[in-house]
């Protein structure tokens, strides 16, 4: 299995009201995006370009949309970025980035 591409630990991910998770994981390995549970259980999963990301305009900035298999989940990540030396999840910009950078990659080849 190859090194994962973006990992964000300590995720809330969530459907319309209902939280799937309080502490999630969101991670993109070999052009696949997936959502897991705190205990490493599969949410969903899909080919990178096949996800469909996204900021809510109304939402907090830790908040993303991502349409996952038709499904669209709400994930919650960091507010800001993490300083140098500090944990902490990444931003939203850094997981929408890096959704496009991977489906940009699987396209070329």
């Amino acid at each position: 299995m190859a090194e994962p591409e973006f990992t964000a630990t300590g995720v809330r991910i969530g459907r319309r009201l209902r939280s799937l998770t309080r502490a999630g994981q969101v991670r993109i390995t070999d052009g696949r995006l997936e959502l897991l549970t705190s205990y490493g259980k599969e949410i969903d999963s899909a080919p990178v370009q096949a996800v469909r990301t996204g900021k809510p305009w109304f939402a907090a900035d830790d908040h993303a949309l991502a349409e996952v298999n038709g499904r669209r989940y709400r994930l919650t990540l960091g507010e800001r970025e993490p300083g140098p030396g500090q944990g902490g999840p990444p931003t939203v910009r850094r997981f929408m980035e890096a959704v496009r950078r991977a489906a940009e990659r699987r396209r070329r080849g």
